[in-house]
């Protein structure tokens, strides 16, 4: 299967993950109503924000360039040639 270059196709895909992620977080505040549950949560979304942006804009920008990652397991496969 090949990459999706359809823009409509890319702009409904990130629609897709949107709608899953604010669905998700509403019933999880809903069945857990607090403050304390909406600041954690918060900021676990913020943090597993800026873990993506460092493997993917970090990485390729700043530490090696040369290298092109695709998805996560091309960035864990990356880290194990690397220690190897």
């Amino acid at each position: 299967m090949g990459d999706i270059r359809d823009p409509r196709l890319l702009y409904l895909k990130g629609a897709l993950f949107l709608l899953l992620g604010s669905l998700s977080a509403g019933i999880l505040l809903i069945e857990h109503a607090g403050w304390r549950t909406a600041i954690l949560l918060g900021v676990s979304i913020w943090a597993f924000c800026r873990a993506y942006y460092f493997v993917f804009y970090v990485i390729e920008h700043y530490a090696d360039p040369s290298f092109r990652f695709a998805g996560l397991l091309d960035f864990l496969r990356y880290l194990i040639r690397r220690r190897a």
